[in-house]
C-alpha cells in the first residue's frame, strides 16, 4: 500500500510537501494515460496544469490553479480522472481539487504588471491617470470606437484598447444610424436592436442570435452596430471574426496560456463572431463550442453570422450547428430596389459632401438602382465610378454616360446557387430512399443509382471539386465520384427516360 503524505501544518489544504517518487511516478502514469485517452490538444488544454497533492488510502487531492479550470475539471472530467487514478491505486474512492493559492505562482516582475495575459493573446496596458478624454485615448484615435480593438470598457461607452483580447478592427462609421432598413432586412434589424440595447444583466432572449447573409447585404454591418450598442450599454464586448478566433487560440495553446484564454473570453458579457463558415479544426470547433455553452449557460449573450444557415455548415461540427441552431436564425435576403435606392441616395449625399461639385440626377439615381441587383458593395462602385466620371471629365452626367460607367458592375440575374444537400435531398425524395441511404455504404441497387445520378448532378451544377463531392458523400474517395459521374453521363445518352429525369432534376433544383 502507498504511505499516505503528511503535510507540515503550515502549508495550505493545496500545498504539499515534497512528493515521494512513488506518488510522482504514479501521476506520471496517470497522466500518460490521461493524454492517450483524450488526445494532446484536449490534454494540453485541461490537463496539463493539474498537480497531484495527495493520493489516498481514500481520498485524492488535486490542485489546478484557477477557479475556473476547477470547475470544469468537476463538470466534464472527474470521473475519467478519478478512474485513471484507480486504476493504479485501486483504494482511492474520492476526488478532492482545489485551487492553488498565489504563494504557488510565480511572481511578476514589478515592470511587467500583466505579462501574463499578454503572453495568452491578450494586452493589458497600464490605465492612464488622467481623466481626459484626450489624454486618455491613443494619439490619433477618435473617440470613442476609433481603435484597432474593441475590448472591455473601463467605464460605459468608452472602449479602451488597453483592456481588449485583441479584438477584430471595427469600423466606426458601421452603427445602427447608419444602417439602412427595408423589407429584405427589417426582421434582422429589429432583432440586433433588441439584443444590442438589452439592459446589462437582463436574460438573453435571442441566445444565440444567428445571422446569415450573401456577400455585400450588410450583415458585418449589423455585427459592429451591435458590438458599439453594447459597448454604451456599459457591457463587455467582445468582437472576433472566425479567423481572429483561431489565431488566438492556437497563439494560447502554443504559448501554454490557454487556460487564461480560456477564462478572459467566458469573463465578457456579449461575444460577437463574424464569418463562423471559415471556422476550421477539431480542437478549435470543440473550443468554440464550449465557449458557446458556457457563455449561453450563463446568459451571456452570443451573436454569429455566416453566409448560410446552420444546418448547411458542413465544415462545422454538429455539436457546433446543432447550438447555433438552438437560437433565433434570421436571414437577410437581397437587396430590393427601394432599398438600393436608399443606400445610392445615401451613398451619394455622401460623395457630394466630400466633393461638393457632384451632381447625380434622380433619373441616373433610379437607373443604378435597378440595374445593379447584386449587392451593396457594388452600389458603392457604382457611386465611385460615377463620382470619377463626372469630376475628371467636368460634365453632367445622363442616364447614357452612367450605363457606361457601370457596364462591369451590371451582371444578368444568375441561376440560383446549387448546394449538394439540396441535390441530395431531392435526389433522395424522387427516388423513395433516404439521404442517409444515398451517403451510406449499402450497395443495393435501389440505393445505387441514386447515390451515382446525386454524385453526377452534384458535379455538373455545383463548382465542387471531386474529393470535396466524395467527402459530402460519406467520406468516399474521388475516384468513386468519377466513376459515378462517367457512368450516368454515359448512360444518359443512351436511355432516354434517364436523359428525362436528368433535365427534370436540374430544373428543379435551379427553379
Amino acid at each position: 500500500m502507498v504511505d499516505k503524505m503528511v503535510k507540515p501544518a503550515h502549508l495550505s489544504d493545496f500545498e504539499s510537501a515534497p512528493e515521494p517518487a512513488g506518488k510522482m511516478e504514479t501521476w506520471d502514469r496517470v497522466r500518460r494515460r490521461l493524454k492517450s485517452e483524450v488526445g494532446e490538444a484536449v490534454f494540453g488544454a485541461w490537463f496539463a496544469h493539474i498537480e497531484l497533492v495527495d493520493a489516498g488510502p481514500e481520498v485524492a487531492r488535486l490542485s489546478v490553479p484557477t477557479k475556473f479550470l476547477k470547475s470544469w475539471i468537476q463538470s466534464h472530467y472527474n470521473d475519467r480522472i478519478l478512474a485513471a487514478l484507480r486504476a493504479e491505486q485501486p483504494d482511492i474512492e474520492s476526488l478532492v481539487i482545489a485551487v492553488r493559492t498565489s504563494s504557488r505562482q510565480p511572481a511578476r516582475p514589478a515592470d511587467a504588471p500583466h505579462a501574463s495575459l499578454a503572453t495568452a493573446g491578450f494586452s493589458e496596458a497600464p490605465r492612464p491617470a488622467t481623466s481626459s478624454r484626450r489624454d486618455a485615448e491613443p494619439t490619433g484615435v477618435a473617440a470613442p470606437f476609433d481603435g484597432a480593438v474593441l475590448g472591455f470598457p473601463a467605464r460605459p461607452g468608452v472602449v479602451h484598447d488597453g483592456d481588449s483580447m485583441a479584438s477584430s478592427p471595427l469600423e466606426r462609421r458601421l452603427t445602427f444610424a447608419t444602417f439602412l432598413v427595408g423589407r429584405s432586412n427589417q426582421l434582422a434589424h429589429a432583432a440586433a436592436q433588441r439584443v444590442a440595447f438589452s439592459p446589462p444583466g437582463e436574460t438573453a432572449l435571442y441566445n444565440p442570435l444567428y445571422i446569415h447573409a450573401a456577400v455585400g447585404l450588410g450583415k458585418t454591418h449589423l455585427l459592429h452596430a451591435i458590438a458599439h450598442a453594447s459597448a454604451e450599454t456599459g457591457r463587455r464586448v467582445i468582437y472576433l471574426t472566425a479567423e481572429k478566433f483561431m489565431y488566438r487560440f492556437v497563439f494560447a495553446l502554443k504559448a501554454q496560456t490557454a487556460i487564461t484564454f480560456k477564462e478572459r473570453l467566458r469573463g465578457i458579457d456579449v461575444l460577437v463572431i463574424d464569418d463562423v463558415q471559415f471556422l476550421q479544426g477539431k480542437s478549435i470547433q470543440n473550443e468554440f463550442c464550449h465557449t458557446l455553452n458556457a457563455l449561453i449557460d450563463s446568459g451571456k449573450q452570443i451573436i454569429v453570422a455566416a453566409d448560410r444557415p446552420p444546418g448547411e455548415l458542413e465544415s462545422l461540427d454538429e455539436r457546433v450547428r446543432s447550438r447555433l441552431s438552438g437560437g433565433l436564425c434570421v436571414e437577410m435576403s437581397s437587396l430590393d430596389e427601394p432599398l438600393r435606392l436608399k443606400i445610392l441616395e445615401a451613398r451619394v449625399a455622401a460623395a457630394r459632401a466630400a466633393q461638393p461639385g457632384f451632381e447625380v440626377s434622380q433619373a441616373v439615381v433610379a437607373y443604378v438602382a435597378r440595374a445593379i441587383e447584386t449587392n451593396g458593395r457594388d452600389l458603392d462602385g457604382a457611386v465611385s465610378r460615377l463620382l470619377a466620371r463626372a469630376t475628371l471629365t467636368g460634365v453632367t452626367l445622363t442616364v447614357e454616360m452612367a450605363e457606361d460607367a457601370i457596364r462591369d458592375l451590371v451582371r444578368t440575374r444568375e441561376p440560383r446557387r446549387v448546394k449538394i444537400e439540396d441535390i441530395q435531398k431531392l435526389v433522395a425524395n424522387h427516388y423513395n430512399v433516404t439521404k442517409a441511404d444515398i451517403l451510406s455504404s449499402r450497395r443495393t441497387a435501389t440505393v445505387v443509382r441514386p447515390r451515382q445520378i446525386a454524385m453526377y448532378l452534384s458535379k455538373v451544377l455545383t463548382l465542387r471539386s471531386l474529393p470535396e463531392i466524395g467527402r459530402r458523400f460519406g467520406g468516399r474517395d474521388h475516384t468513386t465520384v468519377l466513376h459515378a459521374v462517367r457512368k450516368i453521363e454515359t448512360l444518359s445518352h443512351t436511355d432516354t427516360p434517364l436523359s428525362e429525369e436528368l433535365e427534370l432534376l436540374k430544373r428543379m433544383l435551379q427553379e
